[in-house]
């Protein structure tokens, strides 16, 4: 049996509404992974190069990403992570309102791990979110923490 440890989330998201969504799923779950959100994607990259304001940072396990970005977009977040040598084996989800047909392929070919479009019902939200923090959780095998590959 694994060792269940609590993962590092790093929510990449600008809407306040969408934050608290997604704080009161992760409470609502009853997990005890840690939450860090940052609000744009100039924010997101500091953090994961843990620069400036965040250079004690925790490395996340996973990221949940969203595309419509102020200062640096998503999809240049997506792009600039997985060309990192360090970066590129967290895990991406991009958890956006966006369903254009563009804004998927680009995303996997940036290589995402998850491309999940937003519910706009409450209950879908939380569900949704849920249900990649469960996967994430139980069924992906996770590299252990601070390990590069």
């Amino acid at each position: 049996m694994n060792e269940w440890r609590p993962i590092e989330v790093l929510l990449v998201e600008d809407d306040p509404g969408d934050i608290l969504l997604t704080k009161e799923a992760f409470d609502l779950n009853k997990v005890r992974n840690r939450l860090s959100v940052v609000n744009d994607g100039e924010q997101a990259m500091a953090f994961l190069r843990r620069e400036g304001a965040y250079a004690d940072a925790p490395r996340p396990d996973l990221i949940l990403l969203d595309l419509n970005l102020p200062r640096m977009s998503g999809t240049e977040v997506l792009r600039e992570v997985k060309a990192d040598a360090v970066l590129r084996t967290i895990p991406v989800v991009v958890l956006t309102t966006s369903e254009a047909e563009e804004d998927i392929l680009r995303s996997y070919r940036l290589h995402a791990n998850a491309y999940v479009t937003k519910p706009v019902d409450f209950e879908q939200f939380i569900r949704v979110v849920r249900q990649i923090d469960d996967f994430f959780v139980t069924v992906v095998k996770l590299p252990a923490q601070g390990q590069r590959l």
